[in-house]
């Protein structure tokens, strides 16, 4: 099996965001990160795990921010790696830095 084509595992950009994550329904994660970030490489692993794991309750994302400054730079994001929780659309969380699994799994329970 193909780890990086399964689960619900999608890759943002500035022109489908709107699409992807803003016109859809219930949970969304958006992993913002970029190629030279030491810490988004740990987180990595993380959140392709939880696209295979939990593609029933939430869809995620990830966003090079080097390549698609505009989205970044509307949700503030200053800091790498971040992960932004949607729902229905809307901003509803943030995690900022390199956390555990269970933090994300956690997030993800307290908005699914």
């Amino acid at each position: 099996m193909n780890e990086d084509q399964g689960g619900s595992l999608v890759e943002i950009t500035d022109e489908n965001f709107s699409d992807e994550i803003e016109s859809s329904d219930g949970l969304a994660m958006v992993d913002f990160w970029a190629e030279w970030c030491g810490p988004c490489r740990l987180v990595g692993p993380i959140v392709d795990e939880l696209a295979h794991e939990q593609s029933d309750r939430v869809k995620v994302g990830k966003m090079d921010v080097d390549a698609n400054p505009d989205t970044a730079f509307r949700f503030n994001v200053r800091s790498i790696p971040s992960i932004l929780f949607f729902k229905d659309g809307e901003l509803v969380d943030t995690v900022i830095g390199a956390q555990p699994k269970s933090v994300l799994e956690q997030k993800i329970d307290q908005h699914a």
